[in-house]
């Protein structure tokens, strides 16, 4: 399959025909069930994760195979590529999905026990493993990769990257919590067990400062930033130590590592699972 998509996508044809619709769909089926993911685990990269990039040119077959159709439902009108239809769940499935207006469109992996608070929406090419949380208002995007057991508070984004092709999606490891009106961007790692306090905003531009460690995360070159296991993070500020910015006294917003998940740690966000 990875060599038939590769093919079709670099060689664009001038029309596209139902063979290559039946390719498309075959893989969108691997998207679905999770055996095809934008990216994966791979303990030899820097980061212990690598990008599939004939995935995500799979993702983008789609867009260019699809033909805008109407996907109206009652007086609500929609237009999309036939494509990428809402996802269908059938009896066996063990997931929420909480009446009132949320939306996953097909082509994504989602796992067992994943809860759905409403509004939320999942994008193609994303991948939510078992036991997650994606509370109400809140985004996970195209090709993003959420771990076991994660909660993603209301109003949180989960930036996708689908495109450049080879870059690093956005990564979410196992029992992260994201609290509400967080933004993680630009193909940020988070590893397991970390904590991001409401407002913390993740992306390559902004060095992470952590106090325990005494050190300052960054992306550098073509690795993104790396998020460390277990670290507790806020948002907070760093003052204008030159120019006019230091005259008026301003502040730049940063992120800040204050501690290394514990037992109290654990005790605060405990009630999570009472709603799952």
């Amino acid at each position: 399959m990875q060599a038939e998509i590769e093919r079709l996508f670099d060689e664009k044809p001038a029309v596209y025909t139902p063979a290559h619709r039946e390719l498309f769909n075959a893989f969108k089926a691997a998207l679905n069930h999770g055996l095809a993911r934008a990216a994966e685990p791979d303990p030899a990269s820097p980061t212990g994760w690598r990008v599939n990039a004939w995935v995500k040119k799979g993702i983008l077959l789609g867009f260019r195979i699809g033909g805008v159709v109407d996907m109206s439902v009652g007086r609500l009108t929609f237009r999309d590529k036939d494509t990428y239809p809402t996802k269908h769940f059938d009896a066996q499935t063990s997931l929420r999905i909480v009446p009132g207006g949320s939306s996953i469109r097909d082509g994504c992996y989602i796992g067992q026990a994943v809860t759905c608070m409403p509004p939320m929406y999942i994008n193609a090419g994303a991948y939510v493993d078992d036991g997650a949380m994606i509370d109400s208002h809140a985004l996970v995007g195209s090709c993003a990769q959420v771990g076991k057991r994660c909660h993603i508070s209301a109003a949180s984004q989960i930036g996708g990257v689908l495109e450049p092709i080879g870059a690093l999606p956005v990564i979410v490891e196992d029992d992260v919590l994201v609290g509400g009106n967080c933004g993680i961007y630009e193909g940020t790692v988070v590893k397991r067990r970390a904590v991001l306090g409401t407002g913390t905003i993740l992306n390559r531009s902004t060095p992470v400062y952590d106090l325990v460690r005494e050190t300052v995360h960054r992306a550098s070159g073509e690795e993104p930033l790396v998020i460390p296991e277990e670290a507790v993070i806020v948002a907070g500020a760093r003052a204008v130590t030159s120019g006019i910015g230091k005259e008026w006294g301003i502040s730049v917003y940063t992120p800040i590592i204050v501690k290394y998940r514990d037992a109290k740690t654990d005790t605060r966000i405990q009630l999570e699972d009472l709603l799952r």
